[in-house]
Order: C-alpha cells, then structure tokens, then sequence
C-alpha cells in the first residue's frame, strides 16, 4: 500500500515556473513508477510524465516536452515535477500517481497506475 500526497499547486502568471512534489509513504515506495497527470475541467484525465523506480525512464507527454522536469528522490520518498513556461493550457489538478516498478517500460509507462493522491491545482493565468 502506498499513500501520495501532492503540494506545490497554486496560481502563477504564463510563463512563470511551479514545482509540484508528492510524498510518498509505505515500506516500499521506492519501488515504484511514478507519474504525474493532469485534469482539465470537462476533460480526461490525461498522462504529463512518469519516471521508474531508479530514477531512470522518464517519459513525457508531448505537450510538455521541454517545459517540464520529472524527478525522484528516493531517500525522501519524493517524486517532484518542475514545470517551466506555464502556459493557460497547464491550467488543471495534477495528480501524483505509482505503480509497480515491474508493470513500467516504455510501452506501459502511462498507464496501469494503482496508487493516486488527491491532486493539487495549478492555474495559470495570462
């Protein structure tokens, strides 16, 4: 069982900067996958970016490529999103999400996540 907690949403200007966390909890965490997805009213809930358990096999959603940063830091159960040139269409409540290191690759890395945290605004206003 792991527990997600997100922080670090809020309001900032287009072409400003946030960086979101999610703590993580549970003997175990470090093990697994993490991703960060996203939610914009009357839409899906749709993929962002998503790192392995070690740190390696990042992977990002297009619209994000080059803006965003995923990161893990696994002493302190932490997984972070730097999110750089916020632009009006980042506006959504991103979500923290795991699964199992073993279920990660290239071909899966977006979907199958178990674990989800309650999720975190982020609003960008031009």
């Amino acid at each position: 069982q792991v527990q997600l907690v997100e922080s670090g949403g809020g309001l900032v200007q287009a072409g400003g900067s946030l960086r979101l966390s999610c703590a993580a909890s549970g003997r175990t965490a470090s093990f697994y996958a993490m991703g960060w997805f996203h939610q914009a009213p009357g839409k899906e809930r749709e993929f962002v970016a998503s790192v392995g358990w070690s740190g390696g096999g990042t992977y990002y959603a297009d619209s994000v490529k080059g803006r965003f940063t995923i990161s893990r830091d696994n002493a302190k159960n932490t997984v972070y999103l730097q999110m750089n040139s916020l632009e009006t269409e980042d506006t959504a409540v991103y979500y923290c999400a795991a699964k199992w290191g073993r279920n990660y690759s290239s071909t899966s890395y977006y979907t199958g996540y178990k674990y989800w945290g309650q999720g975190t605004q982020v609003t960008v206003c031009s």
